[in-house]
């Protein structure tokens, strides 16, 4: 492995990553840059209103709407799908773009450009996974549901089981070292910028029976909010 180029690797990754896309959406849809910062929301059936802790998909959803937020969440895939891919492409066989992805996921929850606050990493993850191998992100979403809901019967933990489950799929999948500890990093990066957020989650849940309900969780995320019109949808063609 050449330095140099591992070192390029994780400044441009950190530099690209910590583009706010939640930011740059938002004052283009004129709601300005600091739009989707400390947003807070409300759901029917609650007492007291969430604060949004990241600057992310979910703060421009229910600020500006769920078309910009799903824009919001596509920019943040690509922004580090492409170039994963293009320097696994590249150099066959080398880190870089694993180098270039945990630097990208580092740039997206702590952007230098924003003053370090930045989104929770979730998009982030995803597009490198799809760039990584894209069967580890149907494994994260569909083991996620299963293991964080079907089992641990926790909504909230849909995300942090199913990123988990990323470390042994990577390990029977490749049984690379490297891809190994990229998993594990990512999961350490994505519990430490989720903290705050948890522990907001899990004090109102004590106090909000609606939060104890999934859908109502599900409405806070854009993959929640798509789960639930699914659920519709199937509802309907079955009725």
């Amino acid at each position: 492995m050449d330095i140099t180029i591992a070192a390029l690797a994780a400044a441009g990754g950190y530099l690209i990553g910590s583009l706010s896309f939640a930011r740059i959406v938002s004052a283009l849809a004129g709601y300005g840059m600091k739009g989707p910062e400390n947003v807070e929301g409300r759901i029917e059936g609650m007492t007291t209103s969430v604060r949004i802790a990241t600057v992310s998909a979910t703060s421009v959803s229910m600020k500006a709407g769920p078309r910009l937020g799903f824009l919001t969440y596509v920019l943040d895939v690509l922004k580090v799908f492409i170039p994963v891919f293009i320097l696994k492409k590249v150099f066959p066989g080398e880190p870089y773009y694993l180098i270039w992805a945990l630097a990208a996921l580092v740039g997206h929850v702590w952007p230098v450009y924003h003053g370090f606050k930045g989104g929770g990493g979730m998009s982030v993850v995803i597009g490198s996974l799809f760039a990584i191998d894209w069967l580890a992100v149907f494994v994260m979403s569909i083991g996620g549901i299963v293991l964080g809901l079907g089992i641990l019967r926790d909504v909230y933990l849909i995300y942090f089981s199913g990123l988990l489950l990323v470390i042994p799929w990577l390990w029977f999948r490749t049984g690379s070292v490297p891809l190994v500890l990229f998993a594990i990093a990512a999961n350490i990066i994505f519990f430490v910028a989720s903290w705050s957020g948890a522990k907001q989650y899990y004090r109102l849940k004590k106090t909000e029976p609606a939060l104890r309900d999934p859908k109502t969780v599900w409405q806070f995320s854009g993959m929640g909010r798509g789960i639930l019109k699914m659920i519709d949808k199937i509802k309907k063609k079955r009725a």
